[in-house]
């Protein structure tokens, strides 16, 4: 969930986060131990809900003043995560979306894997102005519904809706409590009862905690400390860009949960079905084999020193955090060793 999301990366973030890196070209791996949140006492409970097992019309509604080169690293994430095997190479987004396909509802059948960006919305006029709450955001929804001339369809059989807000846009809670979250609409303000999700672009307000490992709390100075004691400057972003790529884990995070807890009453742990610690809480702050207790992981860095652990379309590369595996019983992705 949202909250917990953003909890995790700013404690683990006080624990000094480090993270190796590793060549792409030259893939000098090394074993460690395997933390990865390896634990027999997570108690990830199913509570007869469903979750997303038919083919999902993805629906994007970008709130506000967005940079298009911006909204292409995203565009084609989402795009990434239906990819065939030959438009991206191993690991993709599509591998690590496999781990998500693991949970299953009471008839057995599967998350899909099958992931369609159906629509797009261009909310430039700020219909619900530039300071948000949190039940606003299903406002956006209803209002992107019955836009004129282009309304996007409001599909409540397989339909699921991803608002992304801009720069310049304030929603409460945002980098004091929460990244993004997710949850479902109310028919009386929508409409209907849909899945949907919100991020925010962070690489202004807040990237030291939400685009986290591309940048760090202020008081961090630009470096972490790793393992060994030796002092580390930040990550660089795959693409390029803080706050797209910061957003990209942290909407990987809340599909993840949106596909397995749909309604919030499938897969979480925890006894409060208003606060579920899900399948991505489990695992935040962990990209690569060793993850866990404050290190990041093994991935892999290009000659730029740009990090990254799975491929997408159009050549892009992305760093994930993994999600928690209910056959593996710990956190996994598809650029693990083991």
């Amino acid at each position: 969930m949202g909250h917990l999301h953003f909890l995790l990366h700013f404690l683990l973030s006080l624990s000094c986060f480090s993270c190796t890196v590793l060549s792409w070209n030259s893939q000098q791996l090394y074993r460690s131990n395997n933390y990865e949140g390896s634990s027999d006492l997570v108690n990830l409970v199913y509570h007869m809900g469903p979750v997303l097992a038919s083919p999902i019309n993805l629906y994007t509604i970008w709130y506000g003043n967005w940079n298009p080169a911006h909204q292409a690293i995203i565009r084609d994430f989402l795009i990434s995560l239906s990819s065939s095997p030959s438009s991206s190479s191993f690991p993709s987004v599509a591998d690590w979306w496999r781990t998500v396909r693991l949970y299953t509802d009471q008839t057995g059948s599967n998350i899909t894997g099958n992931v369609i960006l159906s629509g797009e919305h261009y909310d430039t006029s700020y219909s619900h102005g530039r300071y948000l709450t949190r039940l606003a955001i299903q406002s956006i929804i209803k209002t992107a519904a019955v836009a004129y001339p282009r309304p996007l369809p409001l599909n409540s059989y397989n339909g699921v809706y991803l608002v992304l807000t801009s720069s310049d846009v304030m929603v409460a809670e945002f980098c004091r409590a929460v990244c993004g979250f997710h949850y479902f609409t109310f028919p009386a303000i929508v409409g209907a009862t849909v899945p949907y999700a919100w991020v925010g672009y962070s690489g202004t307000q807040c990237p030291g905690m939400c685009a986290y490992p591309f940048a760090l709390p202020k008081y961090e100075n630009g470096a972490v400390w790793t393992r060994s004691g030796n002092r580390r400057k930040v990550m660089g972003a795959p693409n390029g860009d803080v706050g797209a790529d910061g957003m990209v884990s942290v909407i990987a995070h809340e599909l993840a949960e949106m596909a397995s807890n749909p309604l919030i009453n499938a897969w979480y742990a925890g006894d409060d079905p208003m606060s579920p610690t899900e399948i991505a809480d489990l695992c935040v702050g962990v990209y690569g084999s060793g993850g866990g207790g404050g290190y990041a992981g093994m991935v892999y860095k290009d000659r730029q020193g740009r990090v990254y652990n799975v491929h997408g379309v159009k050549g892009r590369r992305f760093l994930l955090q993994w999600v928690w595996s209910p056959v593996r019983k710990r956190c996994f992705g598809p650029n693990a060793l083991d």
